[in-house]
């Protein structure tokens, strides 16, 4: 399969908050309306974890770049680029969880959910990775994080018993 045939696939739903969100930057991050969130499998090493993470964070930027706020110039005029205004959370849990996790905010249309399945670190060719997963039923998949983002109370009931990973 080209990336060709595969750019018409969308990779996440986008939620209607999203369109409506307003940017709320002088907020402390535990009064947004929104939160969003990384749940990360504990036990993989932390390259996998910080991985995971770090490439989660590029798809929620592509798939809500309201979330991101401008960047700033510091006093000596050095730029800095701009981050998400509403915070990211990164929680820890086994990996099972973390596919129970995903499996339930999928159900949920309120949330903007993206994850990393263990195959995307494992195939080093993007068109190969997208073609895994066309492969392999969900049942096949195990996940190293995913990540939610919406309504606080919506990710607060799906992650808030999770502590920070460490």
């Amino acid at each position: 399969m080209t990336s060709e045939k595969l750019q018409d696939v969308p990779a996440t739903y986008t939620p209607a908050w999203l369109d409506a969100l307003v940017h709320q930057s002088h907020l402390p991050t535990k009064e947004q309306a929104i939160k969003w969130v990384i749940l990360v499998d504990r036990d993989l090493p932390v390259g996998l974890q910080v991985n995971a993470a770090a490439c989660l964070s590029a798809a929620v930027g592509k798939a809500a770049p309201a979330m991101v706020g401008a960047g700033g110039i510091d006093a000596a005029g050095s730029p800095h680029a701009g981050l998400p205004w509403t915070g990211c959370t990164v929680l820890a849990a086994t990996a099972p969880i973390v596919k129970t996790v995903r499996a339930s905010a999928l159900a949920e249309p309120d949330l903007l959910v993206a994850d990393m399945a263990a195959t995307a670190q494992r195939v080093r060719v993007y068109d190969d990775y997208l073609a895994e997963l066309a492969r392999l039923e969900d049942d096949d998949l195990s996940y190293y994080a995913v990540t939610l983002a919406g309504p606080r109370a919506l990710v607060d009931r799906l992650t808030g018993r999770f502590p920070l990973l460490k």
